[in-house]
């Protein structure tokens, strides 16, 4: 029996006893908190503290029901990778600091998880080892390392208290001016995690990992853990900075969204599509709706997930090639594939009754109901539109256009272990929302709206089609627009010069001021007045004091002659 077999029956397993756990909890309205001693510090007392409510068991059973999936995905997606065994157990050590960070109420041990997801994520970013796969690596781990000192500042600030249980201070933190630095760090280390601006290069770069990590990091682990930590500490941030929050998060979404629209590479078109679903969650959370941010949470985690299993099967049969303009006409050799692709991506825009439709209609429907500025409200609906342009786009370019891949290809559905795989999935996707919504809210969202406001999510989707079928036409017999606007193009396509910044703005300066820094003083003045001149000026005078001990005879008679001549004169 396989590794792979074992870890998806036992993911599978637990996966099931989380859900009906938390269906038990929630219907009794029930919370665990268990406590273990570690060791204590003076009056310090370091606990291991796990909380179990229904939140987190929900959450628990998705991220461990994707794992089966994924992991069950890879047992023939890596099949001929020779080190497969290694990969299985760090997607394993992976999901298990994701359970670490889920039922921690307490910031040392949420850090136990948050970092071993950064140090994880790392070693799988970096899994096939060649140069690109490395700074990407590089630029995840040192992004990711901001939001950990925010985590370790918090810890710090936290010895006021006396204790790091951060669940029994929330209220306190609201109201007390010192104590606001706290939510401050914790916002701070969830905008790295889930690659907020100012921080979304690294989003993009970790599509260097393998397809089957990409699809349980953009689903439910890595850049969720930020979104999930909020939702824990929604109740101590202040009106301002869940002001700041809402800007970000809007920008994000829009930002991702208006990018994803000039990208070419497969995965990174997903991947830019979770930022700005990140995006949608962390803004109705900076509203005051925690409850409907994790509702997308779960819905989004299912349709992203199936997502990138897809986008792998077809990466898997175009023999690694990820290039969109490469595929077309996939919808003739890959039948299954494309159903299930396309199912994922109607959820994504929101068709009804998928399970994206049931959050993000209703997110954008508490938008309508509160009262905002007409750029908060624009902003929303325009990056609902961006959605459908982009999932258009990707399907005219992959799925029905023509076929432009070479013609010594074997394109089928013939991946099974990979179909059983996705197909676990699907109907979650399909009845995934419904399901939930009945289940986490009891008293239904009263919605009382115009007509006119009730249809604009619709209107907005059936223009962001029409704008997509316009980018899909982008080519060389439709005058190449993007060719036309070369430098808006390159400007949108490099995230507003973001991974500039976050690369050479950071590295280049630095690097150019020690390289002065190492030929003007290590290799100039320090070498002359330091160690090397020292060591040539000693060794001369040894050298000559050498040559005075081993000619003393010589020398002798040679000074007894000159000072008979001096005597002489």
């Amino acid at each position: 029996m396989s590794i792979c077999l074992i870890l998806f029956i036992f993911l599978l397993f637990f996966s099931f006893f989380n859900f009906m756990m938390s269906l038990y909890f929630m219907m009794m309205d029930l919370m665990i908190i268990l406590e273990y001693e570690l060791m204590t510090l003076n009056s310090n007392v370091i606990y291991m503290s796990i909380l179990l409510d229904w939140m987190s068991l929900l959450f628990m059973s998705f991220v461990l029901f994707i794992s089966s999936m994924v992991i069950f995905y890879s047992s023939e997606y890596m099949s001929g990778d020779l080190n497969m065994n290694r990969f299985i157990y760090l997607v394993f050590l992976f999901v298990m600091s994701m359970m670490f960070l889920i039922i921690s109420p307490n910031l040392i041990s949420i850090l136990l998880g948050w970092d071993g997801l950064g140090l994880v994520s790392y070693c799988l970013v970096i899994y096939y080892q060649n140069s690109k796969s490395l700074n990407s690596g590089m630029l995840t781990a040192l992004s990711n390392r901001i939001g950990d000192v925010g985590i370790l500042m918090s810890i710090a600030w936290m010895m006021n208290y006396g204790s790091w249980n951060f669940i029994f201070y929330l209220d306190f933190m609201k109201e007390d001016y010192n104590m606001k630095i706290i939510s401050y760090f914790v916002v701070l280390s969830a905008l790295t995690k889930s690659a907020q601006i100012p921080f979304s290069s690294w989003l993009p770069a970790a599509m260097a990992a393998p397809t089957p990590v990409s699809s349980l990091v953009h689903s439910s682990t890595l850049v969720t853990a930020g979104v999930y930590l909020l939702i824990r500490f929604n109740f101590c941030f202040s009106f301002e900075l869940m002001f700041i929050l809402l800007f970000i998060s809007s920008m994000t979404m829009f930002m991702s969204g208006l990018i994803a629209n000039f990208e070419y590479d497969l995965k990174k078109i997903i991947a830019l599509s979770t930022l700005s679903q990140l995006g949608l969650m962390m803004s109705i959370l900076a509203l005051g709706d925690w409850k409907l941010s994790f509702f997308h949470l779960l819905t989004h985690a299912l349709f992203k997930a199936l997502l990138f299993m897809c986008a792998g099967c077809m990466i898997h049969n175009f023999m690694n090639c990820q290039d969109i303009r490469y595929m077309g006409a996939l919808v003739n050799h890959m039948p299954l594939t494309c159903i299930f692709f396309n199912i994922s991506n109607f959820s994504l825009c929101g068709l009804p009754f998928l399970s994206g439709f049931y959050s993000k209609d209703l997110i954008l429907e508490i938008v309508s109901m509160s009262y905002f500025n007409m750029y908060m409200y624009m902003i929303f609906y325009f990056s609902i539109g961006l959605t459908v342009c982009y999932s258009l786009r990707l399907c005219y370019y992959s799925l029905f256009s023509s076929f432009n891949f070479y013609s010594f290809n074997n394109l089928n559905d013939q991946g099974y272990i990979m179909l059983k795989g996705m197909s676990g999935l699907i109907f979650f996707v399909i009845i995934g929302g419904g399901m939930l919504s009945w289940l986490m809210f009891p008293t239904p969202y009263f919605i009382c709206l115009p007509f006119e406001m009730k249809i604009l999510v619709i209107l907005f989707i059936f223009m962001g089609l029409l704008v997509g079928n316009e980018f899909s036409r982008f080519d060389l017999n439709y005058k190449l627009k993007s060719m036309i606007f070369m430098n808006s193009s390159l400007f949108f396509s490099s995230m507003f010069n973001m991974t500039y910044l976050s690369t050479y703005f950071v590295n280049f300066y630095f690097l150019k001021l020690s390289g002065l820094y190492y030929k003007k003083l290590d290799l100039g003045w320090s070498e002359y007045f330091g160690s090397q001149n020292l060591y040539n000026y000693i060794k001369n005078s040894s050298g000559f004091s050498q040559l005075l001990v081993n000619n003393s005879l010589k020398i002798y008679l040679i000074l007894f002659i000159i000072l008979i001549l001096l005597l002489m004169i």
